[in-house]
């Protein structure tokens, strides 16, 4: 028999993958999931250029304009004579006198036709608070002109102009809330694990408690006890405490659950006999090793404070005015008739459906993506 001769050419050394790297390759295989992180990312971003989005103020009416239909913006303008050419442009509105409610109406002109142009100049502003800038993503050339994309409410403001901004609160709360659950539940969670004795049974009680009270009274119950005389600014962040504080409890019985289970296992003895410290234990040893059931946590934990926010400021317990969110622009959809009149207020409740189903969709593809044993 021949000798196998290997040569140093044919020794191919293998590649190695870090640990995100290789997330990502099982990320890719789940395509809802994919398919919702550009949908959440596409979120975030109308959230970060919010000023530069919007058309128009947020706060700004027209009391000549309340309840005006959706605009919808058209490529083609037809003319007279049957000719056509492309050009971005809304209709106007003509006023009509509905004959049963005997009421002022808005009907849709397409004779009256509206340029629609990007990147128009605008009232100098700043974009995501400090960044100089005056000019608007979209806008029409005549500043008196209506330009209502998704209609207009019972003052006359924008609706879509309302709603691009009320992204970044009701997403910056559930990012923000989730943040400081997550700091809450994996520090006490993992000491009372790790530790055990009179500080678990302590933290455990305390835990039990608060998930033993209903939580939409202990939500009215601790938005109702903030100050009335607070700034919009102070009650955003009290609204996002609170969220927080009431969060934090699941994820804590998760971890510490997870290290009751893993520090008796061999590499936490390892690091222990090594002379790591405890708090290296910790956050190098033992929560990496559940980083999958974190990360389904944090994901899934997300659309649950932005419900909460949302609830809260419909029933006037959260944030009011002028705070716009999603759940203060709902508060308009309350009347039916409201909604008879003008179907387009729920539109807010639409981008909440959207974005909790994306947000739980990526929340599986991540935990998969992190799980080890996964395949």
């Amino acid at each position: 028999m021949t000798p196998i001769r290997a040569t140093a050419a044919a020794i191919v050394p293998a590649k190695r993958e870090s640990q995100f790297g290789l997330m990502w390759r099982r990320f890719r295989r789940h395509r809802l999931a994919l398919v919702s992180l550009w949908i959440v990312a596409a979120f975030y971003l109308v959230a970060i250029l919010a000023e530069f989005l919007a058309p128009t103020d947020p706060s700004a009416y027209s009391a000549r304009y309340t309840y005006a239909p959706p605009q919808g913006i058209q490529l083609i303008a037809t003319e007279p004579d049957g000719s056509w050419s492309f050009q971005l442009h809304v209709n106007g509105y003509k006023t009509e006198i509905d004959p049963v409610a005997l009421r002022r109406t808005f009907v849709i002109d397409p004779e009256e036709r509206i340029p629609v142009q990007f990147f128009v100049p605008s009232e100098p502003y700043l974009l995501a608070g400090f960044i100089p800038m005056s000019v608007k993503f979209m806008g029409v050339a005549e500043p008196r002109a209506p330009f209502y994309v998704l209609g207009a409410d019972r003052l006359g403001r924008d609706l879509l102009s309302r709603l691009i901004h009320g992204t970044r609160i009701s997403l910056s709360i559930g990012l923000a809330g989730v943040t400081l659950s997550l700091f809450f539940g994996i520090i006490i969670g993992g000491f009372a694990g790790y530790y055990g004795g009179t500080f678990d049974s302590a933290v455990m009680r305390v835990v039990e408690f608060i998930r033993s009270m209903p939580t939409i009274p202990l939500w009215l119950g601790l938005a109702a006890a903030m100050p009335k005389d607070w700034t919009a600014l102070q009650t955003y962040f009290a609204i996002t405490v609170i969220l927080s504080l009431i969060g934090w409890t699941e994820l804590a019985r998760v971890v510490r659950g997870r290290f009751l289970s893993l520090r008796t296992e061999d590499f936490v003895t390892a690091a222990q006999l090594d002379g790591a410290s405890d708090w290296r234990i910790i956050t190098r040893h033992m929560v990496p090793s559940f980083m999958s059931h974190i990360i389904a946590a944090a994901t899934l934990a997300i659309p649950g404070m932005i419900l909460a926010e949302t609830a809260l400021s419909f029933l006037g317990l959260g944030l009011q005015a002028p705070i716009v969110s999603w759940g203060t622009l709902l508060q308009d959809a309350q009347n039916i008739r409201t909604l008879a009149t003008a179907p387009w207020l729920l539109t807010p409740g639409i981008c909440v459906v959207i974005i909790i189903l994306a947000m739980n969709f990526f929340g599986d593809g991540l935990r998969d993506a992190a799980d080890p044993h996964g395949r």
